[in-house]
């Protein structure tokens, strides 16, 4: 009995890890597009874009190089390049030039589908089916976030929603198949190989792009940068895929309805936009459906 106590403990402290790590993950993203707007302050859209991931790939290179990791077996490599096409090249790319035509609460619309998207692809991806409470709370919840930002958006669509739709169902591809691949292989070296992967496309890019572009080195827009290509583009990514690798791609995809209030948060603290007394309400459903998420199968 005593025997079966301790293992008990072991696997929940094991699921606790996996929870703050995909937490962790979460609340580094959640600050991407406003790091995305403090960098287009200083650098032009296509800049902003691909400098990140140019200088995100030279960081995971160095890790991969002191660590001797080996190339990803054959089987693998598929779903590092769904990873380098979803998270590296496309969310980056089409977030950016949304941001360009809509404003950072409105852009939280994607953040606010992802969860629900990613646990789609997920489900197609693997044995396991999650249970009908498990997609009640998790419809309710994108349908709370989504309900929210576009009511603070003022719930018109423009040409930056098909950015952000193309954002959305590329990005939800890599998440679900990063944290498929994290169950197989550690998952930094996931989105570290994927930004080696896209490399020969983003370095060439990246300087293309500092030539073609007016560059104003403001210290906002390098800190929003330097945010983009250390954080969300790199280190967020450790510690979500180890989360995700450890708890399950759909499970832990749920607590990412928190980002897009996250996001808002940021957005009126350090970019200026102003708070609607929607945001408690809009809270609460997404904390609960996140907690009904966590405890059903999934």
């Amino acid at each position: 009995m005593k025997t079966q106590d301790s293992a008990i403990a072991v696997r929940g402290v094991a699921v606790l890890g996996a929870t703050l790590c995909a937490a962790l993950g979460v609340l580094g993203f959640s600050f991407t597009l406003p790091a995305t707007a403090w960098a287009l302050e200083g650098f032009g859209p296509w800049s902003v874009a691909v400098v990140r991931c140019a200088l995100a790939a030279a960081l995971a290179g160095c890790c991969l190089a002191v660590v001797r990791a080996p190339l990803p077996d054959r089987v693998h490599r598929r779903g590092i390049a769904v990873v380098a096409l979803g998270c590296v090249v496309a969310f980056p790319l089409f977030s950016t030039l949304a941001l360009q035509a809509s404003s950072t609460s409105h852009a939280a619309v994607v953040v606010g589908l992802l969860p629900l998207t990613t646990a789609v692809f997920a489900l197609r991806r693997s044995p396991v089916r999650p249970s009908r409470r498990f997609w009640t709370a998790a419809v309710c919840g994108a349908a709370a976030v989504v309900a929210f930002a576009l009511v603070r958006s003022g719930g018109t669509p423009g040409p930056a929603d098909l950015y952000l739709l193309a954002a959305l169902v590329l990005c939800a591809a890599g998440y679900a198949e990063g944290g498929r691949l994290a169950a197989h292989m550690p998952g930094w070296q996931v989105i570290a190989w994927a930004l080696v992967a896209a490399a020969p496309l983003t370095v060439p890019a990246a300087l293309w792009a500092l030539v073609a572009e007016p560059v104003d080195a403001a210290p906002r827009a390098l800190a929003g940068m330097a945010y983009l290509a250390a954080v969300s583009q790199f280190g967020a990514f450790v510690v979500w895929y180890r989360g995700m690798g450890a708890m399950g791609v759909a499970r832990a995809s749920q607590l990412q309805l928190a980002q897009p209030l996250l996001t808002l948060v940021w957005a009126v603290l350090l970019v200026g936009e102003p708070l609607t007394p929607a945001a408690p309400a809009a809270a609460v459903v997404v904390l609960v459906c996140v907690a009904v998420t966590q405890r059903s199968r999934g």
